[in-house]
């Protein structure tokens, strides 16, 4: 009975749907958190009868045929590239990326990896870093006696002085594209890696090239929609229900059919 196993495929993917809203409301908090959809497809389908066969002597042929599908399965879980909203936060390091872009930061192992979240910090060594200690692209150091920073839109760094009446240029942020987002690596901790999917980074400066700009003293908020997760976290419990119902009446069926003397 082939009723228990299209059962049991529902049931897997609606359980999977349910850990990816799980994921999106434990992240509700998570700074530049995209939330992120489970896709489904039908399985394969079984050709019982082909639509097209000839079914008589006379050339008449079968206008649709008995496809019988044998369940679903996982397409994709794909990321909701939506914009947060803006936290103001006050912090000098705490920029928020508003439009398109990705900071870049160079991990322990020399590769990149990008990111949104904007909750920058200050090294032992003045170094620009993030929350995990990666460097940021490019490197820039703040000097130990500066008495302020100002970060504009353009990404320009400019540290003040007590000595001085005019700001000094450190540097300036850059921020990477990518043609298909979605098609980023997620590897945890904020970050994302490239993949031949996304193809490859396309690094500019911030307001040119189709860049967001940057917000000094803000941070993206997550993009997850509480109640639109709850919404879905419903669907997918009745969904789970339906098919259990399913496995439940082909087990009914079987019960009968063992039980005829």
């Amino acid at each position: 009975m082939r009723a228990l196993q299209i059962a049991a495929t529902g049931m897997s993917a609606q359980q999977m749907r349910v850990e990816v809203i799980s994921n999106n409301l434990a992240n509700m908090n998570t700074t530049g958190y995209n939330a992120r959809r489970a896709e489904f497809a039908d399985l394969h389908s079984q050709q019982l009868s082909r639509a097209g066969t000839i079914n008589a002597a006379d050339g008449t042929q079968l206008p649709t045929g008995v496809q019988l599908g044998l369940g679903v399965r996982p397409a994709a879980i794909s990321m909701n590239v939506e914009q947060g909203s803006l936290s103001q936060t006050g912090g000098d390091l705490d920029i928020a990326i508003e439009g398109g872009g990705f900071l870049e930061v160079t991990l322990p192992s020399g590769i990149s990896a990008f990111t949104r979240d904007g909750a920058l910090k200050r090294s032992g060594d003045g170094q620009i870093v993030t929350s995990d200690g990666h460097s940021v692209v490019p490197d820039i150091t703040i000097p130990s006696d500066a008495r302020a920073i100002s970060i504009n839109a353009e990404g320009e760094i400019y540290a003040y002085f007590n000595d001085q009446v005019a700001p000094q240029l450190l540097g300036q942020f850059t921020l990477a594209s990518f043609t298909n987002v979605k098609g980023l690596e997620a590897m945890g901790s904020n970050l994302f890696l490239e993949t031949p999917a996304s193809g490859p980074a396309l690094v500019g400066t911030p307001g040119e090239d189709g860049l967001g700009t940057l917000r000094q003293g803000y941070l993206e908020s997550s993009s997850v929609d509480a109640v639109r997760e709850i919404t879905q976290l419903i669907e997918a419990q009745r969904g789970y229900e339906l098919n259990a119902k399913v496995i439940t009446a082909a087990d009914q069926m079987l019960g009968a059919t063992t039980q005829i003397r």
